[in-house]
C-alpha cells in the first residue's frame, strides 16, 4: 500500500501555491476512499521534509482540511483522517438529480442508471 508521501507530488511551476497543493491533493485521496478514517497523516516537518516544502506550508494545508473538516489533529496523536458525516438529505438528492441528468443527457434510461449505481457499489 502507497504511503501518503508517495502520493503527493508538488509541481513547483503550478498555478496553485504549494499549500494548495497538498491541500488538494490530501482531499482528493480522503474523498476518493484513498484515505481512511482514522489514518494518520504524516508529520508536519516529515511531510515538509519530503516535499521539500517549509513546515509552515504543510501546516496550513494541514489547517485548512480541518477546516473543512476533512482531518483532526490532537496533540500526541498527531493529524488524522477525520470520520465522515453523512451527507445532507438534500445534498444527496441533488446528487442524485444531476447525476440523472447527466445520464438522461447521454441517452440513458432511468432503470439503466439505476443498475450501474448498484454495479459500482458491489464493486462488479
Amino acid at each position: 500500500m502507497s504511503t501518503v508521501r508517495e502520493l503527493l507530488s508538488i509541481d513547483p511551476e503550478g498555478a496553485d501555491a504549494p499549500f494548495e497543493q497538498v491541500r488538494h491533493q490530501v482531499a482528493l485521496l480522503i474523498e476518493s476512499g484513498r484515505l481512511v478514517t482514522g489514518e494518520r497523516l504524516p508529520s508536519v516537518r516529515g511531510l515538509a521534509s519530503d516535499l521539500g516544502l517549509a513546515a509552515g506550508t504543510v501546516a496550513r494545508a494541514y489547517r485548512e482540511l480541518e477546516a473543512d473538516g476533512l482531518v483532526t489533529t490532537a496533540r500526541g496523536a498527531g493529524t488524522r483522517v477525520a470520520p465522515r458525516a453523512e451527507a445532507d438529505g438534500a445534498l444527496v438528492e441533488a446528487a442524485a438529480r444531476e447525476y440523472l441528468a447527466r445520464l438522461r443527457s447521454l441517452g440513458v434510461s432511468d432503470d439503466r442508471a439505476i443498475e450501474v449505481v448498484e454495479i459500482v457499489a458491489r464493486g462488479d
